[in-house]
């Protein structure tokens, strides 16, 4: 890696609730309604046979509704920001990114990650995510425009 490579930074995140503490019935339901919701980012920019990329740019304030990840993917952090995520095991994180930041996560067989995402800081929030395809999990289907 070169020296400019922030892949090496660790993701600053704090669990700030857990057992659903703080959770509001409209989030309660979101999580039942998008349980099987792949739609996971603003944008999808390019879908292929092995991969598909998507843009999002969050506004102070804006969030991208509850999506359920079964794909192996990872996120590259275009712009510094601070966002709350809660996710499915009722636990909620406030996380720190770094322009140029990635992590990597894999979906083993059968399993997903289901969240939310809100900027909860200043100034615009923007990733590009890109999943792999071929791994052990069926891609969701996306419904069609």
């Amino acid at each position: 890696m070169g020296k400019d490579s922030r892949s090496d930074i660790p993701v600053s995140s704090t669990v700030v609730a857990e057992g659903y503490a703080r959770w509001s019935p409209q989030l309660h339901k979101e999580f039942d309604t998008n349980a099987h919701h792949g739609w996971i980012g603003q944008t999808l920019v390019k879908e292929s046979d092995s991969l598909r990329i998507w843009e999002t740019h969050l506004r102070p304030g804006e969030r991208i509704p509850v999506h359920r990840h079964v794909l192996d993917y990872f996120w590259i952090a275009l712009t510094n920001g601070r966002a709350r995520q809660h996710s499915s095991d009722g636990t909620t994180h406030e996380i720190s990114y770094d322009r140029g930041q990635t992590q990597h996560f894999r979906c083993p067989a059968g399993r997903y990650h289901l969240h939310d995402l809100k900027n909860i800081g200043d100034d615009v929030l923007s990733f590009l995510t890109i999943e792999t395809k071929g791994g052990p999990n069926e891609p969701i289907q996306l419904p069609k425009d």
